[in-house]
């Protein structure tokens, strides 16, 4: 799978023809496949974390529905708020989730294209992101 280095994705580099860069995006976390936060990243554009909590929630729901109703298939989710959304995807040992500014939604589909190729490790190399 690409890294984010092998892409050579850069804040001025998009991945995408739409134009998808990594300003649109506000913060990242990653949540093991139990749905327990391992480590997230922020932006001094949004130094709340309280997003996080609510995508634990929904990994928490998620976990319950498909042990309740024995659904599978599970790739993303999009968690819309009044001020910003997020996307969580999932990957092969984990969970990843990004925060993103709300006039990005018309991007979803490619920032949810990109998000499944991103590692934990990407992360780290994010300028402007910060490691809570």
């Amino acid at each position: 799978m690409p890294t984010l280095l092998d892409t050579g994705l850069t804040p001025q580099t998009p991945k995408t023809s739409s134009m998808l860069n990594l300003d649109a995006i506000l913060g990242a976390a990653v949540f093991d496949l139990n749905g327990l936060p391992k480590e997230y990243f922020i932006t001094a554009e949004s130094n709340d974390t309280s997003w996080v909590q609510t995508i634990f929630q929904v990994l928490g729901l998620r976990s319950l529905l498909i042990s309740s109703l024995q659904l599978e298939g599970f790739c993303h989710a999009t968690i819309r708020g009044t001020e910003q959304w997020a996307i969580v995807v999932k990957q092969r040992s984990y969970y990843l989730a990004l925060l993103i500014k709300p006039q990005e939604e018309n991007n979803s589909q490619d920032l949810i294209r990109f998000a499944q190729t991103l590692q934990p490790s990407d992360l780290r190399t994010i300028p402007g992101f910060q490691k809570e």
